[in-house]
């Protein structure tokens, strides 16, 4: 007869394991390591043996072996045969969180439940195991990841670690698995929020190895070539006695600790509601969970983490960041829709045509990233000089913060050269223009670059709405010809929009896609059509307020009239802050392109031509205004609309807009829109990309006649 497997606390937790059939299980692989003294560390390292590449997850399976073996070692602890417990991860990963595709398959409450209350029971083992306990984040520690790294009793982390953050409010979840109990009292209420809330709601921001250990999250540092042998020599010590400081810890029970939790949890939450106006629930659910387990032991807030799970778990929000995030940012931008078979060029030198702002962030990257030689070049040497300049001082800037060597500093500057003469591109294999946004002037500049590089210089333009064909038609050799648009500010937007033209050949798309994977850049292929897909979008949904307000309506009620959707800033803050003559610009192009859809509007012609940057003026008290001077010099409708009216119409005209770009092909897939728009325009997380938002509000049906997706 087939005896019975043994049974453990784990045990129940199997029938969850056979809900995720497909898991890449992150296996807990257990080595011995000698101290001093004749002593030893059962070294656990968690490893899913998928490559260097692919990320260690934690899905049920995974975690059960974890906490099994964890209990195991604690066994040998009892007996003596060990004196420490340390984990670690493969190379480059400590562990990237939680599997997210399981969790968001587990639609049933009562799954998602023990997913929650299975990390728990693995972690306890770890943070009460009877010797001292380590966790050595050598990579990547997100999520979960980190929080296998705060049940431990103590920290190392590696130099040059990156990725290390509680992402949780970002993906429509909490930090469920002690994140929010333990990290706040480990670095402070102030810390711990930036950690859970300012960074993930920061482009998803996470911290450095040396960030983390100036916040306290490690309770030392070490660089990565010997990271290991230091981090287990230091566990010897601390398991000899050694003392090992906490000057960030933080005791909410005390008459000073809670004062701090409630000013910092008060922070937090204007933090989000200017963020997003409180839009997503996971965000608040954070500031909640911490708060209800102020006075609580570990023990007894497990249940209040568990239960958020299990809430946020159910709601469309996390459903949505999950398709955004997963189906989008971390699947699809690796594999990009029309990326041609052919061989990319390669590109050893680079012109970049214009000194200016823009021209110099691309000089920047380009430098940073490729680490080539890059010549910029303008009208006159002043102009060359200044661009020069901002380039050599933002280099400054970064070896001030830490950020960068002085040597690596002086090695880019020496990289980037400067001349007001275009023969200079001669040696060059791409040249990118960033001049006035005009045709005539980008075709006159194309012509004197074109006659000077070698007939395989790979040629790009930075248009955001201008007709890469028309630029084309007018070169010796058009099919060299690609739109290469970056998104402002360059070095942190990580959309790039390649245009292809009728022109265009599979060696140019093929390298134009190479050049935005090395500048590290998402890149996605849209076809030759006025302001392409983010502008033409952002534009469309800009002019209906602003259409709405010239109309009559309120101005707070027309700028406040999206916040429902929770978007990174309102429209009349985004106008002002791309420029009211660029928007006009970009919108006359538009109206050429697309007529009445896109009304260009006298109001916002009359701020331009008396040198008016913004509508909003920010009064004393917090409030903002439009001065009297201002609205003196606009005319208004007397057709005014509601809030609720003037949602519904900017639903439905993002529909039309996103329905008629689709037909006209300039993207493949609605899937791209989407990518797009959380890329290049901050689109939220938690409305699952526009054309998901569109359908859920029932814009694409009223439109369209059909949803964007079925």
């Amino acid at each position: 007869m087939t005896q019975a497997p043994p049974q453990d606390d784990f045990t129940r937790f199997e029938p969850l394991a056979s809900e995720v059939p497909d898991e890449v299980v992150t296996h807990a692989r257990v080595s011995d390591h000698a101290l001093a003294g004749k002593r030893t560390v059962a070294l656990i390292t968690l490893d899913n043996e998928a490559g260097s590449q692919r990320p260690t997850t934690l899905g049920p399976t995974t975690l059960i072996e974890f906490g099994r073996t964890l209990v195991e070692q604690r066994r040998r602890a009892a007996a003596g045969e060990i004196h420490a417990i340390a984990v670690t991860g493969k190379p480059g990963f400590f562990v990237a969180g939680a599997d997210l595709s399981s969790v968001a398959g587990l639609r049933d409450s009562a799954l998602g439940g023990q997913m929650a209350e299975l990390g728990h029971a693995a972690y306890s083992v770890l943070d009460d195991a009877g010797v001292p306990t380590f966790a050595f984040i050598n990579g990547v520690a997100l999520g979960g990841g980190l929080e296998v790294a705060l049940a431990a009793n103590y920290r190392t982390v590696a130099t040059g670690a990156r990725g290390i953050g509680l992402p949780e409010a970002f993906i429509g979840l909490v930090p469920g698995w002690g994140g929010t109990y333990r990290l706040p009292r480990l670095i402070g209420p102030e810390s711990g929020l930036k950690v859970m809330i300012e960074n993930p709601l920061s482009n998803n921001r996470s911290l450095t190895g040396p960030q983390a250990r100036e916040l306290g999250i490690a309770d030392a540092e070490f660089a990565d070539a010997d990271f290991l042998e230091e981090s287990i020599a230091w566990a010897a010590s601390v398991v000899d006695g050694a003392d090992v400081p906490r000057p960030h810890v933080v005791d909410p029970t005390t008459d000073d600790g809670a004062a701090r939790w409630d000013a910092a949890l008060a922070r937090a939450a204007h933090f989000i509601e200017a963020k997003m106006s409180n839009a997503a629930p996971a965000p608040l659910k954070v500031l909640e969970v911490m708060k209800a387990g102020q006075h609580l032991s570990q023990a007894d807030a497990v249940q209040l983490e568990v239960d958020a799970l299990i809430e946020l778990m159910a709601t469309h929000e996390f459903h949505n960041t999950v398709y955004a995030f997963l189906e989008l940012v971390q699947k699809r931008s690796k594999r990009p829709a029309g990326v041609p078979e052919a061989e990319p060029r390669d590109l050893r030198r680079i012109g970049v045509v214009g000194a200016g702002l823009m021209a110099g962030q691309f000089a920047l990257l380009f430098a940073t990233q490729l680490r080539v030689p890059v010549t910029i070049t303008d009208l006159d040497a002043a102009r060359v000089e200044k661009g020069l300049a901002y380039i050599h001082g933002e280099l400054d800037k970064r070896v001030a913060k830490g950020r960068l060597a002085a040597e690596d500093a002086e090695a880019l500057k020496g990289l980037v050269t400067g001349t007001t003469d275009k023969a200079d591109f001669a040696d060059a294999d791409l040249v990118i223009e960033a001049v006035f946004e005009e045709l005539e002037v980008k075709q006159k500049v194309f012509a004197e670059v074109e006659a000077v590089v070698s007939p395989d210089c790979l040629l790009a333009t930075n248009t955001s709405s201008l007709s890469v064909t028309a630029m084309a038609d007018s070169l010796q050799h058009p099919e060299r010809l690609v739109g290469f648009h970056f998104f402002n500010p360059v070095a942190v937007m990580p959309l790039v929009e390649i245009v292809a033209t009728r022109h265009t050949n599979d060696s140019a798309v093929a390298s134009a896609f190479a050049l935005a994977k090395h500048l590290r850049k998402t890149a996605v292929l849209v076809q030759d059509a006025a302001a392409f897909v983010v502008n033409r979008i952002l534009l469309r949904l800009m002019g209906e307020i602003q259409n709405a307000y010239d109309d009559g309506t309120d101005p707070a009620v027309a700028d406040g009239a999206l916040r429902p959707m929770g978007l990174p800033m309102t429209p009349f803050t985004l106008l002002a802050m791309v420029g009211l003559p660029v928007a006009q610009h970009v919108m006359e192009s538009l109206h050429a392109a697309f007529g009445d859809r896109f009304r260009v509007s006298e109001n916002l012609q009359r701020l331009i031509e008396n040198n008016i940057g913004t509508l909003w003026e920010e009064q004393e008290d917090g409030t903002r205004r439009i001065p009297d001077s201002t609205t003196d010099l606009l005319t208004f409708g007397d057709s005014p609309s509601t809030s609720e009216e003037l949602l519904r119409r900017t639903q439905d005209a993002l529909a039309e807009e996103i329905g008629l770009l689709l037909s006209e092909g300039v993207v493949s897939s609605p899937r791209d829109v989407d990518l797009c728009m959380i890329l290049g325009a901050g689109w939220p997380m938690h409305l699952g990309g526009i054309t998901p938002y569109l359908d859920q509000v029932g814009a694409s049906e009223r439109v369209n006649g059909r949803p964007f997706h079925s």
